[in-house]
């Protein structure tokens, strides 16, 4: 060929190749929007107007007010939960997304990169909708359609952007660097407190952002049909994590690691929320989680207003396993199993390189130290703000061998016997933790707003003397939003 050929046809086939190079992604990204386009399933019709009066947002039967923590109630058909939802809090919920989205953005700068990731993480759980109860799939598809207009939209079709997020907790959790590894949770029971009672605490340390923190919601949810509960969550999230139903039973999620997680099964959240909705005591709540097929290894703490604590512990394609206390009066859970899972290499792993082993260490030397019938809520809630280490070892504030190492999205000491929440305001556990009544809220006609007495447990002494400063510049921040930075020391995470 001669050298004064065009440059195209002196270099076709480098040209042919750098061509497919550079469109293969883009057929690939088609190619995967199309083969992982979740359809929404038929609902029935209902369109709600908010109402806004005296700082409480009402929509349908459901209302929405703050009150030290913002309580969001929400009754009906799954199509009216759904709408509810979205129509007292959307705004909240475009808020909450954003710093996700911005999040996503700063963590993975390079475009390309992040529509690959993405586009894989489509692909692996293309199929995630089909462990959600048809219930969930109405009323998330009810939320769907009243979150209009939709500014994420061009990042993804809402209704499977909000199903993947509502399997957010078991998608992260299939990560081996998930931020969801911290969590310690403990009951005490009649025989330990001061009025008989039983008590369920528990701190979820969730470091994505600390818009999950301060923006906090208590979900109360009255489903036709169902049983009442109280979930602490964020917009956006009406599964559960942490909460407890009208009859006294309350379960609450810690990460662990065990098998290999499955792209199928029902997520985390909305077990948990079958759970609630049906079951009056544990034994009860036992049989319901034992039936249902998971999507991650972990470990579920399950207490009733009798003080009747177990932890189940749960892994894909294994016989869920069920640990009771020695000691009835009292039992802890951190992040490790202690059944068939406990030899799992990956169990070692996160015994290894986490804090699970210490935190146990400590909260059993608190939980061990509660005199027969003394302890009562406040001094749950000093328990779950415990900044020192086990043995009896000096360690810095922030470090993350406490249980309160200044990173919890929240803190919740439930009652059971008086089905009454008690909810960390925020900062993480150092605000005052506010009162929510679950049986005053159940037993008021829906759609009615019952007077709510501001009850509190005060905050911490750090959050005034200076401390939690410098407990939580030692900790680290957030993995997104503002004031994101890696931990810097005082421990392994």
């Amino acid at each position: 060929m001669s050298p004064r050929a065009p440059f195209a046809r002196r270099h076709k086939k480098k040209l042919v190749a750098l061509g497919v190079l550079v469109a293969a992604p883009l057929v690939a990204h088609v190619v995967v929007d199309r083969v992982t386009r979740l359809e929404p399933p038929a609902l029935a019709p209902v369109s709600l107007s908010l109402v806004e009066t005296d700082g409480v947002r009402h929509a349908g039967r459901g209302w929405s007010t703050v009150r030290g923590v913002r309580i969001a109630h929400l009754a009906g058909t799954p199509e009216e939960i759904g709408t509810e939802h979205t129509t007292l809090l959307r705004d909240r919920m475009i808020a909450n997304e954003e710093i996700v989205w911005d999040g996503f953005r700063d963590v993975v700068p390079f475009a390309p990169a992040r529509v690959l990731l993405f586009d894989a993480g489509r692909y692996r759980y293309r199929h995630v909708d089909s462990g959600f109860p048809e219930a969930r799939r109405r009323e998330v598809a009810a939320e769907a359609r009243a979150f209009t207009p939709d500014p994420f939209e061009s990042h993804m079709p809402t209704y499977p952007r909000m199903v993947f997020l509502h399997a957010l907790y078991d998608i992260a959790l299939s990560f081996e660097h998930s931020p969801l590894l911290g969590c310690t949770a403990f009951g005490l029971g009649p025989e330990a407190t001061s009025n008989g009672h039983a008590l369920f605490a528990r701190a979820f340390d969730f470091e994505a952002a600390d818009v999950f923190d301060r923006d906090k919601a208590v979900f109360v949810v009255r489903e036709d049909g169902k049983i009442p509960f109280a979930s602490v969550a964020w917009p956006g999230l009406v599964g559960v994590v942490t909460g407890m139903n009208a009859e006294g039973v309350a379960v609450a999620v810690n990460g662990g690691r065990a098998r290999e997680p499955s792209t199928t099964g029902m997520p985390v959240a909305f077990s948990l929320r079958e759970t609630l909705e049906q079951a009056h005591d544990t034994n009860e709540a036992i049989a319901i989680l034992s039936r249902q097929e998971v999507m991650v290894s972990h470990l579920t703490f399950v207490g009733d207003a009798k003080g009747h604590f177990v932890v189940v512990e749960r892994a894909p394609g294994m016989p869920a396993y069920v640990r009771e206390s020695k000691d009835p009066s009292r039992i802890a859970v951190t992040n490790h199993f202690e059944g068939p899972l406990g030899g799992d290499a990956r169990d070692v792993r996160v015994r290894e390189t986490t804090t699970t082993l210490p935190r146990r260490a400590r909260v059993e030397e608190l939980v061990s130290a509660v005199a027969p019938h003394s302890a009562d809520v406040g001094r749950a809630v000093a328990m779950l703000r415990d900044h020192g280490c086990a043995g009896g070892e000096s360690c810095p504030l922030g470090d993350r061998r406490a249980l309160d190492a200044f990173i919890a999205t929240h803190g919740v000491v439930f009652d059971l016997t008086e089905k009454a929440a008690w909810v960390s305001e925020g900062p993480h556990l150092s605000g005052r933790f506010v009162k929510i009544d679950l049986g005053t809220i159940v037993s008021t006609k829906e759609g009615m707003v019952p007077t709510i007495e501001l009850e509190t447990i005060p905050a911490d002494a750090v959050l005034s003397d200076g401390r939690y400063a410098e407990g939580r510049e030692r900790a680290g921040g957030p993995l997104m939003g503002p004031g994101a930075r890696p931990p810097k020391h005082g421990g392994p995470k």
